[in-house]
């Protein structure tokens, strides 16, 4: 059973980015789930299982840094990914006001 978890750390601060908005949908259609990360940065969404197919979260980042009074370059970053039978999907963002990095988590 499929279930995704994100995790998402201030590169910038090196601390988690906690009220950080995302939003689960399918890649460029309906939206599944959203939610806030945590104090720690960390956030479960979605249901318990997803069908196979393409994916997206959207991270609310340029939101995040203006109410931190930080300038930004990304309102938004958004990861596509594909579901393909897996189990316990993890997709991590690392932060920074001008860049941010994703990658398959465990």
């Amino acid at each position: 059973m499929t279930h995704l978890t994100t995790h998402v750390l201030d590169a910038a601060t090196g601390t988690p980015a906690a009220g950080v908005a995302v939003t689960l949908a399918l890649l460029g259609g309906e939206t599944i789930a959203e939610g806030v990360t945590d104090a720690d940065g960390r956030l479960a969404l979605g249901p318990d299982r997803l069908d196979d197919g393409d994916y997206a979260l959207t991270f609310g980042t340029g939101a995040y840094f203006r109410a931190r009074g930080v300038a930004s370059f990304h309102p938004v970053a958004t990861v596509a990914f594909t579901v393909s039978g897996e189990g316990h999907l993890h997709v991590p963002l690392l932060l920074s006001p001008f860049a941010y990095s994703t990658y398959r988590g465990s």
